[in-house]
């Protein structure tokens, strides 16, 4: 479904000064390119592009043959504009296309993120009610860690000289004890004018029950301050919970004002290349939205790569057979995860987003301090620690000879033969092994009194079982059995641990994707266009009050319908999901309960689906104790057409490459292991481990008494035990 009729507001600056042409690098990490052709074949193409810290990935999928090309460009940080448009004039030269035949553009980005992370946000003020000024900074009296008092909680994004207080309230029932002082709020609106405050924060107590005063105070901002972006709670989460209400409108004003001015210029740039219709952007749930919905409300965009890295694991989990997986993405600095049920991912209300509370609907992630660059040293106490620390890119791991003196997760795989220890990227990265293996065994095996192999085999081992503790949170923690799911690996050092993780885990099955260092590119591609609206109830389930939660309910779709109209959504693609958040009387957090948006639900089975919930959720349920309806929420979808991606090998010669020693453990020891082209394997091939798969953006590890087959699709199916 082309969204290229649909009228956006994308009017911008002119175009920044490019930087260097990134040309001869792209031809090198380009994977698997040939030419298409013009797209004569009457179908068009869609690309999806996701920013990282240091590349930028593109997936380009043909609608009319379902093949799927992947490369990498160096991000520019400083403008991430520059290496997407740089990046999309490559595929049209690469690929012979020209730029008419993009029928659609997927953005995934870390701007909101990087802004909150490096202060670089707006200037920022904030007008609330009298008396509550001070909500940002008492927060929820918790200590950032339990036992560490060094560690402090950030500064609030709006300073206290500019958190400004006016007469009005609003009381929970959504009565009026106080109407507006309009004279308060000019006179507050003209202070943070005076103090050259540029984004305006407007958050009222109660407002999700009422946001006359706030809808009426933004107004009389805009009129002293026409140029400042305003935000109002009531529009960004209308819901309880006043902290983290203002806590995720106060992030969205923040991020807001250059926010924008990113998206004019990168549609600016887009529009220079003479590709029309815009392009579209993940936001933390997964789905996309247009440009002017991100400018709106930024804030759903803070965790924008890995969402998209989650839904497409789900659509490739399905395509292959496994509806329920974890999904396992290591990058150089982290480990994301994630877990999916029967093809669905799963969902959360809030996390921490550079250590500011953000609440909004997302894809439940859970991030720890391990991936490639992660630092194994030893701590006070003589024991071997793996991370939070990080080399980073700079100065990267020892084996890089970038200048890093530390040894990490990616040395130890180089000492151990894992990795190559010649050189990586197909080449491009010389490796100094002799300079990995020196800074093990000066600050980890020696110190310790053990063999390099052992104190590499050490640092791996611990940061599988650092890497399980993750996965357990998200599956074994939540009510799922993991051995019933399968593990989905990606990410450039997902696959290089996932033999690891399973066998720590006790996950039988591992679906390796192709391209994995680039999936959250091509999971863009398979995301759909989604909204999500919530509302606030706050009352005991019975039946007057269930009543009014389908009224609301009933509202809310009628909403969601709307915005999919503004969208273009056709109504042949549209889907409304519908789920009520409730909790026991008393309780302070609450668990979602679907509803099926096709039926009238009767209480009784709302009630018995909570229960059920819950006993999910939680182990158990409490007879006879009242049920409270939370949050009524509906979630507005429109699909757009996957294609189930075709595979085919794309470089001649023998899949079979050669050999090399590589260390498997104490039991093992070192195992003469065959090295395979990813890109020459049939579809359909089986190979018994151990065995190393290689690509551009990633390694594979296939442990003895393992053994994968290359499905339809290309994925490496990797069974545990096989037969």
């Amino acid at each position: 479904m082309s969204r290229s009729a649909i009228n956006r507001r994308q009017s911008g600056k002119a175009i920044c000064k490019r930087q260097p042409d990134h040309r001869a690098l792209i031809q090198l990490l380009q994977v698997g390119g040939h030419h298409f052709g013009n797209g004569s074949d009457g179908m068009g193409y869609r690309a999806g592009f996701d920013v990282g810290g240091t590349f930028t990935d593109f997936a380009l999928l043909n609608e009319a043959t379902g093949t799927v090309d992947y490369f990498k460009i160096p991000s520019t940080p400083s403008d991430p504009s520059i290496a997407i448009a740089d990046g999309l004039a490559e595929l049209v030269r690469l690929f012979g296309l020209s730029p008419g035949d993009f029928a659609h553009l997927g953005h995934g980005t870390t701007v909101a993120t990087n802004l909150v992370i490096e202060r670089k946000g707006a200037r920022t003020g904030l007008i609330t009610t009298r008396g509550f000024r001070d909500v940002l900074e008492i927060g929820r009296q918790t200590r950032p860690h339990l036992y560490n008092y060094a560690v402090e909680r950030p500064a609030p994004l709006v300073p206290r000289e500019l958190r400004l207080e006016v007469a009005e309230r609003i009381l929970a029932d959504g009565k009026i004890l106080h109407p507006l002082d309009e004279a308060d709020v000019r006179r507050a609106a003209g202070q943070l004018a005076a103090e050259g405050v540029t984004a305006v924060v407007i958050c009222f107590l109660h407002s999700y029950r009422r946001p006359d005063h706030e809808r009426r105070a933004r107004e009389i901002v805009h009129e002293i301050m026409p140029d400042a972006y305003i935000s109002i709670s009531s529009d960004v989460l209308p819901e309880f919970r006043e902290y983290e209400r203002m806590s995720t409108t106060v992030v969205n004003a923040y991020v807001g004002p250059k926010m924008g001015r990113y998206l004019d210029r990168l549609a600016d740039r887009v529009s220079a290349l003479g590709i029309a219709g815009g392009f579209d952007t993940v936001h933390s749930n997964g789905g996309l939205m247009s440009v002017q919905t991100v400018r709106e409300i930024p804030v759903r965009t803070c965790v924008s790569g890995p969402a998209a890295g989650v839904m497409g694991a789900a659509v490739i989990g399905r395509e292959a057979g496994f509806p329920n997986v974890v999904t396992f993405d290591v990058g150089g600095t982290s480990t994301d995860v994630s877990v999916i049920v029967n093809g669905q991912p799963l969902f959360a209300s809030d996390r921490l987003v550079a250590d500011y509370p953000v609440k909004t609907p997302m894809v439940d992630i859970h991030v720890i301090g391990a991936g490639g660059g992660s630092i194994a040293r030893i701590d006070d106490a003589g024991g071997l620690k793996v991370g939070p620390n990080s080399a980073g890119a700079d100065p990267g791991p020892v084996a890089y000879g970038l200048g890093g003196m530390e040894p990490t997760i990616t040395d130890a795989n180089i000492v151990l033969g894992r990795l190559d220890p010649v050189a990586l990227l197909n080449g491009r990265l010389p490796i100094d092994i002799e300079a990995a293996r020196a800074a093990i065994l000066d600050r980890i095996a020696r110190p310790l009194g053990l063999t390099l192999e052992a104190a590499a085999h050490g640092i791996l081992r611990i940061a599988s079982a650092n890497m399980n503790r993750a996965i357990q949170s998200v599956s074994t923690e939540k009510g799922h059995d993991v051995r019933q799911f399968a593990l989905m690996a990606f990410g450039g050092a997902g696959p290089l641990h996932a033999t690891d993780l399973a066998l720590e885990s006790g996950i039988r099955t591992i679906i390796i994707p192709l391209e994995p260092g680039t999936l959250c590119a091509r999971g863009i591609l398979l995301s759909d266009i989604t909204m999500d609206f919530v509302k606030s109830q706050l009352s005991i389930a019975n039946e007057v009050s269930w009543v009014r939660a389908l009224s609301t309910l009933a509202e809310m779709q009628a909403e969601a319908s709307a915005w999919l109209d503004r969208e273009g959504v056709a109504q042949s693609a549209r889907e409304l999901r519908i789920a009520i958040d409730s909790r026991y009387d008393g309780q302070n957090y609450e668990v979602p309960v679907a509803i099926d948006a096709g039926a009238v639900p009767a209480l009784a089975d709302f009630l018995e689906g909570f229960r059920a919930r819950h006993r999910q959720e939680y182990g158990y349920d409490i007879e006879g104790r009242e049920i409270e309806i939370v949050n009524c929420r509906v979630q507005a979808v429109g699909r757009l057409p996957k294609r189930v991606q075709v595979y085919a090998p794309r470089e001649e010669g023998p899949a079979k490459t050669g050999a090399r020693q590589v260390y498997f453990g104490a039991d093992a020891g070192w195992l003469e292991t065959p090295l395979y082209r990813r890109w020459a394997l049939a579809s359909g091939a089986e190979i018994k481990g151990p065995a190393i798969v290689e690509e551009m953006s990633s390694t594979t590890i296939v442990h003895p008494g393992q053994g994968f087959v290359v499905d339809p699709a290309g994925n490496l199916v990797i069974t545990i035990d096989p037969a």
